[in-house]
């Protein structure tokens, strides 16, 4: 049986990132939160009108041999870094944020 399809390494290579792979990248590996710290000495500060500073950030975190994926998810949002997770409980992982 022929297939057209190319498998393995050769369909890995030039493709665009499509929005549902990272949609279920994501899903599988990644985090959305919203931080908020209050800030009550700061309110009639633009910004801090409620008395809360609101932070946030998305974080998908992959181990050091898929450091690409983190790039192209990067690459896709425009935003963001791929960084090196220095903590000593999680050797060789590699920590894609964007925010």
């Amino acid at each position: 049986m022929d297939s057209h399809n190319p498998s393995g390494a050769e369909n890995q290579q030039e493709r665009p990132i499509r929005a549902d792979w990272v949609v279920g990248f994501v899903d599988g590996e990644g985090c959305f939160s919203i931080g908020f710290v209050k800030q009550p000495d700061r309110a009639g500060r633009r910004g801090y009108r409620t008395g809360y500073q609101v932070s946030h950030s998305f974080v998908v975190v992959q181990g050091a041999r898929s450091k690409r994926c983190l790039e192209e998810l990067k690459e896709f949002f425009g935003v963001g870094n791929v960084s090196i997770n220095r903590r000593y409980d999680n050797h060789k992982s590699i920590c894609g944020a964007t925010s």
